[in-house]
């Protein structure tokens, strides 16, 4: 395929509208314009996040090609339960591109989805596990098989509409050493998600939008009259759309809809549950028990259908097991190091002591070292940070909590789903 020729630099609709988005077009904003003569995949997604990544790095002097996973197809017929993965996301990604003047190119990675995403969903949840899709999307769909196709096309980078930083800095042996920051804007931040990232990924690719916040990026969709630049946001997972996840997991695992007894650790009989599947470890809310001080879930014990529950000192760990450990930087230290460690997407960091394995182990154990710990469950992704920067991560396998039992998941329905 032939990489295609640059094209005029798309204009704001009018005068004012340029001097209204000036501020935002600096290279501390955008970064540096660096793009003549190279070339860039967009991932583009049919939002407004990847649309303003294809026209900043046109900005930048990039001949910028966009393209669009087509990842899930959902049931109903013209795609509208859930806009994020359906034909109406490709045909406004097809427009922005039509609107920026770039080629658009659409993939479809259904099969590879389905396997390493959906299936894994279905099954962790089945299992009591707490998995998170797109940081498994990220892994094993996204960048790996994005990446793969930009240097294909002969690319110098892939740029995504995600909510982050790249910077690039000096190792201790002179080399160049790539860090992942979190983004600006807090609310938007999507470093927890994007841990797994090694060095070689950091190197090639770009995230335009690190430095601006969610109302600047739509105020340049708004200057620049890209077709998107008012859609709504989708919330939910992608694949389940507007539905509940109990009700996508139930369809394909009617065995998790089973009511059962709600336990405390002890085993004294608190309640009933209709399902496992409707509970989560941490779940504090829609518990339906009546109590003088509320519930939490603290393990969702599936080999006995039991939900069991018990205070908020019951649930905080004192000490995580994790496993498929990554380190942004590549090195794997011998000794421990401190970090604040966040378990759920926008959870509170909590100061951990970070104990690695033996090297080419993955294995990690991290020891909450603050008063409180957080409520953490196995299969949830924990996530480390030493102030903005992410140094890695992994899967919790087990979780020692301080006032219950150590909660290792289902590993018997786990090895039954491998």
């Amino acid at each position: 395929m032939s990489t295609p020729l640059a094209t005029p630099t798309l204009e704001p609709l009018d005068a004012l509208a340029r001097a209204e988005v000036a501020h935002l077009l600096t290279e501390e904003k955008i970064g540096p314009r660096d793009g003549a003569g190279r070339t860039v995949v967009v991932a583009m997604s049919g939002g407004v996040d990847s649309a303003v990544t294809a026209l900043l790095m046109r900005e930048r002097g990039y001949r910028v090609i966009g393209m669009n996973l087509r990842l899930f197809s959902p049931d109903d017929e013209d795609h509208r339960a859930n806009p994020c993965c359906g034909i109406p996301a490709m045909d406004d990604a097809r427009a922005t591109c039509a609107t920026i003047g770039v080629p658009f190119y659409a993939v479809n990675m259904e099969i590879e989805f389905g396997g390493a995403v959906i299936q894994k969903f279905v099954d962790e949840y089945a299992a009591g596990r707490t998995p998170n899709p797109c940081l498994e999307c990220n892994r094993h769909v996204k960048f790996r098989h994005l990446v793969q196709r930009a240097r294909l096309l002969g690319a110098d980078c892939l740029a995504t509409g995600h909510y982050a930083r790249i910077v690039k800095d000096v190792d201790a042996a002179g080399g160049p050493r790539y860090r992942l920051l979190r983004a600006v804007d807090a609310r938007k931040d999507q470093s927890y998600v994007l841990y797994t990232l090694d060095q070689d990924q950091l190197s090639f690719i770009q995230f335009p939008l690190g430095n601006l916040t969610k109302p600047e990026v739509r105020e340049l969709a708004r200057a620049y009259g890209l077709p998107v630049a008012d859609k709504a946001e989708s919330q939910e997972i992608c694949f389940v759309g507007n539905r509940s996840y109990a009700d996508f997991v139930a369809e394909r695992r009617p065995d998790v809809t089973v009511p059962g007894e709600i336990v405390t650790g002890d085993g004294t009989v608190v309640g009933k549950h209709r399902g496992l599947v409707h509970h989560t470890v941490g779940q504090r809310r829609g518990i339906g028990i009546a109590a003088p001080k509320p519930y939490f879930v603290l393990h969702l014990d599936t080999a006995a259908n039991h939900l069991v529950v018990g205070s908020r000192e019951e649930a905080e760990a004192r000490t995580l097991t994790i496993g498929d450990v990554s380190l942004t930087a590549g090195t794997w230290p011998a000794t421990p190091f401190l970090v604040d460690a966040v378990v759920r997407y926008r959870g509170a960091p909590t100061a951990a002591a970070i104990a690695l394995g033996p090297e080419g182990s993955r294995e990690a154990t991290a020891t909450m070292t603050g008063e409180r710990g957080p409520i953490a469950s196995p299969g949830q992704a924990v996530v480390f940070y030493q102030g903005d920067e992410v140094v890695g991560g992994g899967t919790i396998q087990a979780v020692e909590r301080r006032g219950a039992p150590r909660d290792a998941g289902n590993d018997l329905d786990l090895a039954a789903s491998a």
